[in-house]
């Protein structure tokens, strides 16, 4: 799997996470970690952040446990975010 090849963040309806604009993640790659598979790159700070015209993709994925999960990458063809047990989670988690 090459960087390009990576998964994209299709969908993030977290509201108040400062890579998100108009339900698109401008973050480079989120991680995916924690035990309720949050993404790990949400951050509220008030501050537009991320690349203008990019969508994000899934860097790393530490949750072992899910089905889409090959060596710590996400093989799913795209996730989405949103509000979970967490402020942001991975909302196509699924357990292996």
């Amino acid at each position: 799997m090459t960087v390009t090849d990576l998964p994209t963040v299709h969908e993030c309806s977290v509201a108040g996470c400062d890579y998100n604009h108009d339900t698109g993640c401008h973050a480079g790659a989120i991680t995916v970690s924690g035990s309720d598979a949050a993404c790990g790159t949400f951050i509220e700070l008030g501050v537009d952040g991320g690349l203008s015209k990019a969508l994000a993709k899934v860097g790393a994925c530490h949750r072992s446990d899910c089905q889409h999960n090959s060596d710590l990458e996400c093989s799913a063809e795209s996730i989405r975010v949103g509000p979970g047990a967490d402020a942001a989670d991975c909302l196509t988690y699924q357990a292996s």
